[in-house]
């Protein structure tokens, strides 16, 4: 007899090692081939015409090589408290959090419970009492483990850390945003000061103007329309000086909202008495081509890891097709004062196999197939809108160069021609008018100048932030969970 026990314990448990080696071998199984991402951009290099004359070779950090510290200063203070930064990081914590979530599926999971009861019992034989307390120990612990063997487990935790390395991406592209914005503000209100002297100098020329109109009109040298056309002039060109105080002074609204900084604070930053009248950057060599940016890009980067978590997903929605098999058991023991202790102990696997769901989880199956489509069709929008911005920022960058030097050539033939104007008006040989419209020819020249200057710092940034704002996708510096967005801590990505 004991014999064919032993014999039976033999038997099962031979019978239960084949199926653990079994379920192992099913658990590599995989029902889609690898990952891979697609290749969208198969140019060389870029058709429109390269800036010269770069000397920065790392990007990194660049704000740092303005002529102007205001830009760096004004930068680390937006990031030092940005909520487009903090919703990123958060987010960021979010997806930390789903990947253990989905992740703690390919482990076993373990419960205990346990109690004591402290029960009182009376009985009575006649006129006596019988009273007798018990106390009962319980104690049970549950296990159980669903085996991967189609890959669901995997599948799920594969889609989580894409979309956790998405997030990252997001946080990097967040601050390249937000450093081009910062910066790309400050530009426009240094330009603006500019603009707001010449345009008050363009009023002050008119009222000049006007002055000596209305006198002749006066003397009835000049007929009174030209005197209302001298002070519809001035009156214009008032109201043009008025509203670009008004512009800079909603650049300064901006520049507060973007770096979280109070007026008062921020005005210190961007009027300082040494501040250049415009800063300038170091310029950079364009030596990436247009496949690259996938690399260099932050939002693209983003982009290609939600793709990847949709075809994870595909995986997993496959996967629920198929049958799941689990292993579980429970140990349990109890015991009280009046009885001596007991156990109990059980194991054994369980099978669940889809049997008619009337087409659920292939229209699962489905769906998750059209987001990845979708989402592929997303990641290849990105990538031609990233090579469009690319180019059109070095069209742009390399037109304002060629209209500034044309533009600054303007500056200084009018400012000689208002210098001749001023000896022939001053010796008697042309009028006040004639002067003056030499003047405002020459202040309209300044304007135009300025604003291309202006134009063509603003281009740098724009070629700057198209290029990925010098973030690398294998040096990166990310947040950490419980973390602000200032004390990142290093895995992955550069970016300043």
């Amino acid at each position: 007899m004991e014999q064919q026990q032993e014999q039976h314990h033999r038997r099962r448990r031979a019978w239960l090692a084949a199926i653990a080696s079994s379920c192992l071998a099913l658990c590599a199984c995989a029902l889609q081939p690898p990952y891979q991402a697609p290749k969208v951009v198969e140019a060389t290099g870029w058709q429109a015409e390269l800036p010269h004359g770069g000397s920065v070779e790392n990007l990194v950090d660049w704000w740092r090589r303005f002529d102007d510290p205001a830009v760096a200063e004004l930068i680390r203070t937006a990031e030092a408290d940005s909520p487009s930064l903090a919703k990123a990081v958060a987010r960021i914590d979010d997806a930390r959090a789903t990947l253990t979530s989905d992740s703690s599926g390919a482990w076993p999971s373990l419960t205990g419970s346990g109690s004591v009861t402290r029960a009182k019992s009376s009985v009575s034989f006649g006129n006596e009492v019988f009273t007798s307390e018990t106390t009962t120990r319980s104690g049970e612990l549950d296990a159980s483990w669903e085996l991967d063997l189609f890959g669901k487990v995997r599948s799920a935790r594969q889609s989580s850390q894409a979309q956790l390395q998405a997030r990252i991406d997001d946080w990097h592209d967040a601050r390249v945003s937000l450093a081009a914005e910062v910066a790309d503000d400050y530009v426009q209100y240094r330009a603006c000061r500019q603009l707001v002297s010449a345009d008050e100098e363009s009023a002050a020329s008119y009222a000049h103007t006007e002055k000596a109109t209305l006198a002749a009109v006066d003397a009835g040298m000049t007929p009174a329309s030209d005197g209302y056309l001298a002070q519809a002039n001035t009156a214009s060109a008032n109201a043009s000086a008025t509203q670009q105080r008004v512009t800079c002074e909603e650049l300064i609204k901006s520049l507060v909202e973007l770096t979280g900084a109070s007026e008062a604070a921020l005005r210190a930053i961007v009027d300082r008495p040494q501040a250049p009248a415009l800063p300038q950057p170091e310029g950079f060599r364009v030596q990436s081509a247009p496949a690259d940016l996938v690399r260099q890009r932050p939002d693209l980067a983003s982009s290609e890891r939600a793709l990847a978590a949709a075809y994870a997903s595909i995986g997993k929605a496959r996967a629920d097709r198929f049958p799941s098999l689990s292993l579980s058991g429970s140990i349990g023991l109890s015991a009280s004062n009046l009885t001596t202790p007991m156990s109990t102990w059980s194991f054994g696997p369980s099978l669940s196999v889809p049997l008619f769901d009337a087409g659920k989880r292939k229209a699962a199956v489905d769906s998750a197939q059209a987001s990845y489509d979708e989402q592929l069709a997303s990641y290849r929008s990105s990538v031609r809108t990233a090579v469009k911005e690319v180019e059109v920022a070095l069209a742009d960058l390399d037109g304002a160069a060629r209209r500034s030097d044309d533009a600054r050539r303007a500056v200084e033939q009018y400012r000689r021609y208002d210098s001749a104007m001023e000896t022939n008006w001053r010796t008697g040989f042309d009028t006040l008018l004639t002067r003056e419209q030499a003047r405002r020819s020459l202040t309209s020249a300044e304007i135009t100048d300025i604003e291309l200057q202006r134009d063509r710092v603003r281009n740098w940034i724009s070629l700057y932030k198209a290029l990925g704002g010098g973030w690398q996708g294998n040096d990166a510096v990310l947040p950490v969970a419980g973390t602000t967005a200032t004390t990142p801590a290093t895995t992955q990505g550069t970016i300043q």
